[in-house]
Parts: C-alpha cells; structure tokens; sequence
C-alpha cells in the first residue's frame, strides 16, 4: 500500500481531485490522506465520499500539536501551509500507524505508476526530488536544490530521525523569504542527502518534471505512453508526474477561462501545451463548472481579458529577446557545441 498525504483548500480543490484522479488512473494500490485547510474543503470532501480518502482536519491536526495555533497567528496562509508539511507527514504516520507515507502537493499530476519511484530507490528511507532547474531559471541558491513536492519518508529510525529534524526547523522558521540560507520549509533539504542516512534521489528524468526545467526535453507519445526524452543525452524515460506549478486564471465571461502562468517568466512551447497542459486545464475547468459552478465569480471582464492577451504577447516577444542574448553568449565560446545551444 502506497500512503501519500497532501493538504489544499477550497481554492485548491480542482486541483486536489486532479491528483486523486491521476492516483486512480495510475496506481492500484494507493491510499490519500488529505488535510483540509479550510471547514469548505472539509465538507465538501465529506459529501464526494471517495473510497480511497481520508480527510483530516485543521482543528484535529492543531489539537495534536498545540503549537500550531500560535504558529498560525504569526505566519501567512503560505507559510502555515508550508509549516503543516512535515506536521501532517508525521501525523499520519502516528495517527494511522502507517509504515510509511509520501506528501505530494496538492498540485502536481500522475502520468504513470508511482511504483516507479519507490522501485528506484529501493530500501532508502527517504526520497526528495531534484528541481534539476534549466539553467537560466537556476534558483538553487535562493529555493532550494530539492523541491518539496514529491517527499518519502519511511516509518524507521532512520526516516523518522529526518522527519522530526524536518518538524523542529519549519516550527523554528518558516517564511516566505531567503534568510541565512533558509527559505520556507524547503531549503532545509539541501544537506539532508550527507546529514541523514538512506536518503535518496530519483534519476529517473520523468520524475519531477515542471516549469522551471520542462525546457531540457523532448515530449512524444509512444504506445498510448507519454516519454520525456533528454535533449541533450537522446535518454528517455516515461513521464511520472509533473507539478503544475504557478498556474492562475482569469475569466473572459462565464464560458471563457484563460489560464496562465505566474510567474510567467518560464518558456513552455506548444507541444508541451498539447501533450501535458491541456487535458489537465480541461480536468480542473470541468470540475469547477459542474462541482461548484455557482461560487464561481467572473473575475475579469471581457476587455480586460483583451488587455491581458496584448500583454501576454508582449511578454513573449520579451522572452525571445532574452533567449537570444542567452545563447549568443554561448556562441561567444569557440568551445560551445551546437547541442549546448539548441538547449
């Protein structure tokens, strides 16, 4: 059995059943441990009585950890979120008497089988994955070499040892901020591969796949199976999961729905569009229209949605400049191969 465990809030909710309909779709034996942020999220959950959930609440995870309620007063909606992380991770483990458990945000989605991931990394008691950014969207110094999206711990002294720590620092300090080589609960990570024992993260390039570093590969699909292909290496593997991060709307009217990224300063291309973004924009939007159409507010109007498509091209065109720049550097270097370029 494959525990996981994630938390959202009404916002979110889409977003939620996306990910639990990608578990259902890609992962027979699985159970999703869901923290619901806000008492909306809570009934509504409630009322859809899937098989394969259980919801916990704010009030009975901050009843367990008193300090919560303080936590809660002096840090954002963000931060507490990013606070509950390692909280709700240890709280099911306790609370369930689970062997082990995986938190996963709320909004990435399932291509294919977890099992994958857990195959690669074997007996380790840990898994943390990689945001393996493209080079011109390198934030490592200030978010992290590793991304709190898709985090294993397993229920042994050794997982334990790590989840504790994790609790301890993210109780200490968690903001939205770089500050004395923290950020959020994320940086935290950097050291654990040397800090902790067993911890281990996967090499298998369809797993983690997002906006920041989606521009090193190639997408096709193969035997009704989507393969993300290494530019550079030609290697390819099935895609796994890919976090949807980033992505807002606005609304043209009560048809129209136009989804874009923020921030947008990461180049996805047409074919990633078609082949990763689409079915799932159409998911989340259908969901909202016939779950709970009726608290769907029209946001923006027509002209400003006009006014959003001029902007949107005027960024673009931005980015290609930016691109240009980029790679005339490495045209500067007699050294430069042409692979290096064309990444």
């Amino acid at each position: 059995m494959y525990n996981f465990i994630t938390l959202f809030d009404k916002n979110y909710l889409p977003r939620g059943f996306a990910l639990y309909n990608s578990l259902e779709k890609h992962c027979d034996n699985f159970f999703l441990y869901i923290l619901a942020m806000d008492q909306e999220t809570e009934e509504f959950l409630n009322k859809e009585k899937l098989n394969k959930i259980s919801i916990i609440s704010l009030s009975q995870i901050e009843t367990f950890y008193p300090e919560l309620v303080k936590l809660k007063k002096i840090r954002s909606r963000a931060e507490y979120c990013w606070t509950l992380t390692p909280y709700s991770i240890q709280y099911a483990i306790k609370k369930f008497n689970l062997d082990s458990c995986t938190y996963l945000d709320a909004d990435i989605y399932f291509f294919n089988n977890p099992k994958i991931i857990f195959d690669e990394a074997g007996n380790n008691s840990i898994i943390i994955t990689e945001h393996r950014y493209t080079p011109e969207y390198d934030q490592t110094k200030t978010s992290g070499k590793y991304c709190v999206q898709f985090v294993f711990f397993k229920n042994d002294n050794n997982g334990m040892e790590a989840l504790e720590w994790w609790r301890q620092r993210c109780e200490e300090w968690c903001y939205s901020k770089f500050e004395d080589g923290k950020f959020g609960d994320q940086k935290y990570l950097d050291d654990w591969i040397t800090r902790f024992k067993k911890v281990y993260a996967p090499t298998h390039i369809g797993c983690g796949l997002a906006p920041w570093n989606i521009q090193q590969y190639n997408f096709f699909m193969e035997n009704n199976i989507l393969f993300s292909q290494d530019k550079i290496t030609k290697k390819k593997e099935p895609v796994i999961f890919y976090h949807f991060h980033g992505l807002n709307k606005i609304y043209a009217d009560e048809k129209k729905v136009i989804w874009f990224l923020s921030p947008n300063q990461y180049y996805i291309d047409i074919k990633v569009e078609e082949l990763i973004y689409k079915d799932y924009l159409e998911f989340i939007s259908k969901y909202e229209q016939t779950h709970y159409k009726s608290k769907m507010k029209i946001k923006k109007t027509a002209f400003i949605y006009i006014i959003f498509l001029i902007l949107k091209d005027i960024i673009r065109n931005l980015f290609i400049i930016k691109k240009y720049k980029y790679y005339k550097e490495y045209l500067k270097n007699e050294d430069t191969k042409l692979y290096t370029v064309l990444r």
